[in-house]
């Protein structure tokens, strides 16, 4: 196994450098936000103002009543996005680091000569 990594270091490097990269961009891409609104979100939010204006009163005794769960959903979301965001990073620079360490030439010795 030794011998194998020895051998294939540097394609090992290159391979794991790219696929890092890859998979980097490809969370960047997947979590970065939307700023183009489609018309039927639009129209969605359109629709839960008007519930909300018709409603009236009657929806502000309903949202007294569990505002601790939704803070320990909000604080659980961030905190995912926040992990997503440090894996995106990791992964790039790591993918950098892998594909800059392939590139660098090695000193051969005297012996291998």
């Amino acid at each position: 196994m030794k011998e194998i990594f020895k051998k294939y270091k540097i394609i090992i490097f290159r391979t794991a450098g790219v696929v890092m990269l890859v998979v980097g961009f490809m969370l960047y891409f997947w979590i970065s936000p939307k700023e183009v609104v489609s018309e039927n979100e639009i129209a969605a939010a359109n629709v839960a103002r008007m519930e909300a204006s018709v409603r009236g009163s009657s929806s502000s005794a309903k949202k007294n009543q569990e505002p601790s769960a939704s803070k320990f959903v909000e604080e659980l979301k961030n905190a995912q996005k926040a992990q997503i965001q440090y894996l995106t990073i990791l992964s790039m620079i790591f993918g950098i680091l892998f594909l800059g360490y392939s590139f660098i030439p090695k000193p051969k010795r005297d012996s291998e000569k």
